[in-house]
C-alpha cells in the first residue's frame, strides 16, 4: 500500500481533495442529524408535551452517545496515520480495538437509560415530561450498540477515500428512520400508534440498518476486505486498545464538554417551563443542522492532516489545515446570515403552527435564533480546529482547554444571564456563544504552537 507523501500538492488540489472528502462527510452528518430532526418533527405533530419530552430525551441520549463517539473518533487519526505510512497491520489492530471499546462502553452505560426517569426528576424536570422522556430512553438505549459500531467502521471507510459510501448509507438510515417513525409514532401504514416509543424503535432500526450495510460493504470491497477486521475478532491487542482509550477518552470528554453544555441548557430551559423548552429544542435543531457542515469538515480535517502527518509531510499538513479552515469560515458566514434573515420561516419548519401554544413557542424562539446566528462563526472555528488537532493525535491539551471554555466560561455565564440577570432563554444562548468563542481562541493558539514547534505532541 503506497504512502500518502505528496510534496507537490497545489492549493487547488488541496481544495478539490478536501471537498471530495468533506462533502460526502458533511452530507452524512446532515443525514444523521436529519434522523433526530425527523423524530422531533413527527413528535411535534402530537403536542407540545411530546415535543418537550423528545427534546429532553434526545439530548440525554446524545450526551451519553457522544462520549462513546470519542472512542470512535480516536480510531480515525490512528487509521489515517497508519494508512499514510502504509502500515496495514496497524490499521487492522486500530479498527478491531475500536470496536471492542465501543461494545464495552455500550454495555457500561445501559443503567443510565434504565434509570433515566429518576435521574431526570432529580434534575428538576416536570414529572409528565420526565415520564414521557423515559419511555423513549428505555428503548433507545439499545440503539447505542449499532450506532457506535457504525461510527468506528466509518473511520476506515473515510480514511481510505470511500467517503461517498458513508453518505449513501447515512441517507439510507435517514429514509428507514423516517418511514418507521411515521408508521410507529403516528400510526401510519396500518401499524399501531406508539407515540414517543415508536420514535425510539425507529432510531434502533435505522442504526442497525447502517451497521449491517457497512459490515457487508467492507466484506465485499476487495481492498477493505484484506484488512480482515472480523477474523479472530475475539483476540485482544492490548497495546492498540490502550491507544484507542488514551486518545479516545480526552476526545470523548472534549466533545461531551460541549454537548453537555447544551444538555444542561435544556435542563435550565426546562426549569423556565414547557414553552421555553419546546422553543429551545427547535432552535437547537436549527443550530445542530448548521453544525453538521463544520463537523463534517472537521472529520475531513482529521483525515487529511492525519494522512500527511503519518507520511511525514509537514508542508502539506499546513496547506491542508489552511484549506479546510477557509472553507469552514465561508460556510459559517453564510449560515449565520440565513439564520438572521429568515428566523420565522426556519422555526416554522419544526412545528405545526395550528397547534395550541404554537404562537407562544414561535415568539419565544425568535430571539434565540438571532443569537444562534451570531455564534455560527465561533462554533465552526472551534470544531474545525479540534479536527486538525486530532489529526496530529493531540487530544489531552485540547480537552483541558475546552473544559475551561465550556464549564468555566460558558455555563456559568449562561446561568448568570438567564436567572440572576433575568434574560431567560436569551441569556442561556449568549452564554453558549461566549463559551464557544473562548474554545475557538484557545484551540487556535494550541494549533499554532504545534505548527511552530514543527512536531506532533508526545
Amino acid at each position: 500500500m503506497p504512502t500518502a507523501k505528496a510534496a507537490g500538492h497545489s492549493w487547488g488540489s488541496h481544495l478539490r481533495e478536501t471537498l471530495s472528502l468533506g462533502i460526502p462527510l458533511i452530507g452524512a452528518q446532515l443525514a444523521q442529524q436529519g434522523i433526530n430532526a425527523t423524530d422531533i418533527f413527527i413528535l411535534g405533530q402530537l403536542s407540545a408535551l411530546d415535543l418537550a419530552a423528545a427534546v429532553l430525551a434526545t439530548q440525554y441520549y446524545f450526551t451519553i452517545f457522544i462520549f462513546g463517539v470519542g472512542l470512535a473518533i480516536a480510531v480515525m487519526p490512528m487509521v489515517a496515520q497508519a494508512y499514510g505510512r502504509g502500515d496495514e497491520v496497524a490499521v487492522r489492530r486500530s479498527m478491531r480495538m475500536g470496536m471492542w471499546a465501543a461494545i464495552i462502553y455500550s454495555v457500561l452505560v445501559q443503567p443510565l437509560f434504565l434509570w433515566s426517569s429518576p435521574i431526570l426528576l432529580s434534575l428538576g424536570q416536570e414529572p409528565d415530561v420526565a415520564a414521557k422522556a423515559a419511555q423513549y430512553l428505555h428503548v433507545v438505549g439499545f440503539a447505542i450498540f449499532p450506532a457506535l459500531l457504525f461510527q468506528v467502521l466509518r473511520s476506515l471507510v473515510s480514511a481510505t477515500g470511500r467517503a461517498r459510501v458513508v453518505l449513501l448509507v447515512a441517507v439510507l438510515m435517514l429514509v428507514v428512520n423516517a418511514v418507521v417513525a411515521y408508521a410507529l409514532v403516528l400510526g401510519g401504514l396500518g401499524l399501531p400508534q406508539l407515540g414517543i416509543r415508536g420514535a425510539a424503535l425507529a432510531t434502533f432500526v435505522g442504526q442497525m440498518t447502517g451497521l449491517l450495510y457497512l459490515v457487508a460493504y467492507i466484506g465485499r470491497d476487495t481492498m477493505l476486505a484484506r484488512y480482515q477486521l472480523f477474523v479472530r475478532f475475539w483476540k485482544p491487542d492490548w497495546h492498540a486498545l490502550r491507544e484507542v482509550v488514551l486518545l479516545g477518552l480526552p476526545i470523548g470528554i472534549s466533545v461531551l464538554a460541549e454537548v453537555s453544555m447544551f444538555t444542561v441548557s435544556s435542563v435550565m430551559m426546562g426549569q423556565l417551563g414547557t414553552i421555553p423548552l419546546a422553543a429551545h429544542g427547535i432552535v437547537l435543531q436549527l443550530a445542530a443542522i448548521a453544525f453538521m457542515v463544520p463537523l463534517g469538515l472537521s472529520q475531513a480535517a482529521t483525515v487529511r492532516v492525519g494522512i500527511f502527518h503519518g507520511a511525514g509531510d509537514r508542508a502539506n499538513v499546513i496547506r491542508a489545515s489552511i484549506t479546510v479552515m477557509a472553507i469552514a469560515i465561508c460556510f459559517a458566514a453564510s449560515s449565520g446570515l440565513t439564520f438572521a434573515l429568515f428566523p420565522a420561516a426556519l422555526i416554522s419548519l419544526f412545528m405545526d403552527t395550528g397547534l395550541p401554544n404554537a404562537s407562544e413557542v414561535l415568539a419565544y424562539a425568535m430571539p434565540l435564533v438571532f443569537v444562534a446566528a451570531l455564534f455560527q462563526l465561533l462554533d465552526s472555528g472551534q470544531v474545525t480546529i479540534s479536527g486538525l488537532l486530532r489529526g496530529l493525535k493531540d487530544t489531552r491539551t485540547p480537552m483541558v482547554l475546552v473544559l475551561i471554555a465550556y464549564w468555566i466560561v460558558g455555563l456559568p455565564l449562561a446561568w448568570l444571564m438567564a436567572f440572576p440577570f433575568g434574560l431567560g432563554g436569551v441569556g442561556i444562548w449568549i452564554g453558549f456563544m461566549l463559551g464557544l468563542g473562548a474554545a475557538a481562541v484557545m484551540l487556535s493558539l494550541r494549533f499554532r504552537q504545534l505548527l511552530r514547534a514543527g512536531r506532533a505532541p508526545a
